[in-house]
């Protein structure tokens, strides 16, 4: 773990499912933002619900183990349809909670509006737009194809930025894609 310096610090995202599960890991060095590692947990092979969130407190120790993060957001179950599908992806969610409690983190929780938000400027973004943002934000050369992944990182940034909103940082609200471009110039330079 790093010194207790809030500028450098591990931020592990972590997008639930019960299908698949993204996570995400950024590292903090002052204002520079660097994108660790993404990747995702398939679960979709795995025969019974119980067995899926084993395998989930599992491999989220694993990754907290193998990157150290020092804090761990998560994305916040949606209210959907299917009374069924949201129970199960809420026990998702606690089960990667609990892995993070479980190292002493602390863990935060963002809705899927707030993240597309935070990252595009719009709540009601596609994947592959918050994709796109992230790629041109962290400068990756190649962005994966697992969106799981993205909406997991998308989460670790967003995580980011509300801190600097409490820490003082200003963050700005943006009415439009080219209105963030023409702002953010030097973060779009060379794309």
């Amino acid at each position: 773990m790093r010194s207790e310096n809030k500028t450098d610090k591990i931020i592990l995202g972590i997008d639930p499912g019960t299908n698949i599960m993204g996570y995400g890991l950024i590292h903090i060095q002052g204002s520079a933002v660097k994108l660790i590692h993404m990747d995702i947990i398939v679960l979709s092979r795995i025969s019974t619900h119980p067995l899926k969130l084993k395998h989930i407190f599992e491999q989220t120790t694993v990754v907290i183990n193998k990157y150290g993060p020092d804090e761990v957001a998560l994305e916040a179950p949606f209210f959907g349809k299917n009374v069924q599908s949201m129970l199960k992806l809420g026990r998702a969610q606690g089960i990667a909670m609990a892995a993070a409690l479980n190292k002493n983190l602390p863990v935060f929780e963002y809705s899927p509006r707030k993240i597309k938000q935070s990252i595009t400027g719009k709540g009601t973004s596609s994947k592959e737009q918050v994709a796109t943002m992230l790629q041109r934000v962290l400068s990756i050369a190649t962005m994966s194809e697992k969106l799981d992944a993205t909406d997991a990182l998308a989460v670790a940034l967003c995580h980011h930025f509300q801190n600097k909103v409490g820490s003082g940082i200003e963050q700005k609200k943006y009415s439009s894609w080219k209105s963030f471009v023409t702002e953010n110039s030097a973060k779009v330079s060379g794309l």
